[in-house]
């Protein structure tokens, strides 16, 4: 496994444990879900419902996966190696992606406007100049806009124990 990957999904959890207790819970990933669909006003009923069942499913994947001793709760040892682990994750992590692209892409021409990735981003916990960075690595199109198909598999990047040098590695260093 990378150290890149370590960095990335180290990340993810604290932004993750939004109450800041150093575990992960059932709570936690409501809370998210609720900042993320609020950051998104102008997405349609069935994508905030998709984006609430996603991070339902990310929960349950990882309290099925990791909760040998039935806390509710999944330390962030247990959040890597389940995440880390494609084959345990992958179905759960893709839809996270499309739901949260989702968001991002109200009117379904598969293009997500800056500012829209950027709240969503932010709404996430991710800071503001990085997620400038990681649109920015996204290569928009001349209209400031980047493809839902670019954002999900950024995401997917973002969770690889193997790949280093992705677009997703903007979000954990500091932008020039």
């Amino acid at each position: 496994m990378r150290s890149e990957a370590l960095d990335r999904i180290e990340l993810v959890f604290t932004l993750f444990d939004v109450n800041g207790n150093g575990h992960l819970e059932a709570d936690d990933f409501d809370m998210m879900a609720e900042r993320v669909v609020e950051a998104a006003p102008q997405a349609g009923a069935a994508a905030k419902n998709a984006m609430h069942d996603a991070c339902k499913r990310y929960w349950s994947t990882l309290v099925r996966e990791l909760d040998t001793d039935g806390d509710d709760r999944v330390s962030l040892d247990e959040f890597s190696a389940c995440v880390l682990s494609p084959e345990r994750f992958d179905d759960t992590l893709t839809d996270f992606a499309e739901a949260l692209a989702a968001l991002g892409d109200p009117d379904g021409d598969g293009l997500i406007d800056r500012p829209d990735f950027v709240a969503l981003m932010t709404a996430i916990g991710f800071e503001f100049d990085n997620t400038i960075a990681l649109f920015d690595a996204f290569g928009p199109n001349a209209g400031d806009q980047v493809r839902v198909i670019t954002w999900i598999e950024g995401i997917k990047d973002y969770y690889s124990p193997d790949k280093a040098g992705i677009a997703g590695d903007h979000l954990v260093s500091t932008p020039a």
